[in-house]
């Protein structure tokens, strides 16, 4: 997945303007543009703050702005074409010059907002997220209609104890999707259904809930300082710690601790 921010200037004279993979664009402010097929056949759009078009791949058209500032989000062909259900091919999306889905909406106001607070999250985070765009893409604006593949039941426990595993072993540093579907032997798509069925988690909430226990099991000791507890379990940033732990534990790693040392004091 292309994350992007573009800040397009005014421009007077119209561009060829070409995307070479399906992207949505989501306007971060009001601001407006022309675009068409001819250049001697423009149309004006108008967005306000978080509306959004889907420009489908190879798409060629005649662009002209009048200050448009929007982020934007290109779907890899490979997440389109493995969460659809069919054999083989690429996956063809409707263009929609003004886009209304109020699911695929949430995903990008969600990356937006990893974005802005410095992708805290990693790449594990955004793996899920782009699969999960494939997926509302595919279910809902494929040119052929197409649904998403369906897999049943859950893994099997060796394969469950090797991702287990994987995740405990690389809990400090970056895990991805790929990876973990690489070390259950299975794609992407087929995991990450899977894997949920089996835990009742995503793969991302697995490994946070994971490095959560491992920062408690830490924080026991009245020694280690928040910030290496962080580090160590794989959080990028102090404040995006202490996020995850209260929203996980229900209180900050300070107070888990003052808490845990004044039972085991009494």
């Amino acid at each position: 997945m292309r994350i992007e921010v573009n800040v397009l200037e005014p421009v007077i004279e119209p561009r060829m303007w070409v995307k070479y993979q399906p992207v949505l664009a989501m306007a971060l402010r009001p601001g407006s543009a022309e675009w068409g097929l001819r250049r001697s056949e423009m149309t004006r759009f108008t967005f306000g703050a978080g509306e959004m078009s889907l420009v489908p791949r190879h798409f060629e058209k005649w662009f002209r702005t009048d200050d448009l500032h929007y982020l934007s989000v290109g779907i890899s062909d490979a997440a389109l074409t493995e969460v659809a259900d069919g054999t083989s091919g690429e996956v063809e999306l409707r263009r929609a010059d003004n886009l209304f889905d109020a699911r695929l909406r949430a995903l990008v106001e969600a990356v937006n907002a990893e974005r802005i607070a410095g992708f805290p999250s990693g790449r594990l985070f955004l793996d899920s997220v782009e699969q999960a765009l494939a997926a509302a893409l595919v279910d809902g604006h494929a040119v052929q209609r197409r649904s998403v593949k369906k897999y049943r039941g859950g893994l099997a426990p060796a394969r469950l104890r090797r991702v287990s595993e994987l995740v405990h072993a690389k809990i400090e540093g970056e895990l991805t999707l790929p990876e973990m579907a690489e070390s259950a032997e299975l794609s992407t798509a087929h995991f990450s259904q899977m894997f949920r069925k089996s835990t009742g988690q995503s793969p991302h909430q697995f490994v946070l809930h994971q490095r959560v226990e491992r920062a408690k099991q830490m924080l026991r000791a009245a020694e280690a300082r928040v910030l290496d507890v962080a580090v160590a379990c794989g959080f990028k940033t102090q404040q995006h710690f202490a996020r995850v732990f209260r929203r996980v534990c229900g209180a900050s790693p300070t107070e888990y601790r003052r808490e845990f040392l004044s039972h085991g004091m009494t």
